[in-house]
């Protein structure tokens, strides 16, 4: 079975049952955050990431909130399920709530551009001590 998650403004076609609403906030905050300088995991549990599908064999939907709304794009597919009449399934509680990680209260695109700024300052010095 085959469906589509969806956080905020970003969204993961899986391969597997649709979650309940404890799975759907794991796998969120699982492929929600990012592991600089780790490799990108296609799986958690029993989903795995499809890179294609075909839009037909789309079976369920979870939306979990996140700090965006959701795109156009993401919009319009999730309009076409419901003519369909596939359920949408709508969290209302969101991946991450600010008082369990103070360091997402500005969102979590200023946290990544925050993380990315360090890592390119600590990449920096150590090319400087090498040369």
């Amino acid at each position: 079975m085959v469906g589509i998650l969806v956080h905020g403004n970003n969204h993961y076609i899986l391969s597997g049952r649709r979650p309940n609403e404890v799975e759907a906030l794991e796998l969120a905050r699982h492929w929600g955050l990012v592991h600089i300088g780790e490799p990108i995991s296609t799986a958690f549990g029993q989903w795995k990431i499809r890179p294609k599908e075909f839009r037909e064999n789309l079976k369920w939907a979870v939306v979990v909130p996140g700090d965006r709304g959701i795109s156009a794009g993401v919009s319009r597919l999730l309009d076409e399920l419901k003519a369909r009449g596939i359920a949408i399934q709508t969290l209302e509680v969101p991946a991450w709530r600010n008082e369990k990680h103070p360091e997402l209260r500005e969102g979590s695109p200023t946290w990544v551009r925050k993380l990315r700024s360090e890592s390119e300052k600590r990449t920096s010095k150590r090319s400087k001590r090498s040369s």
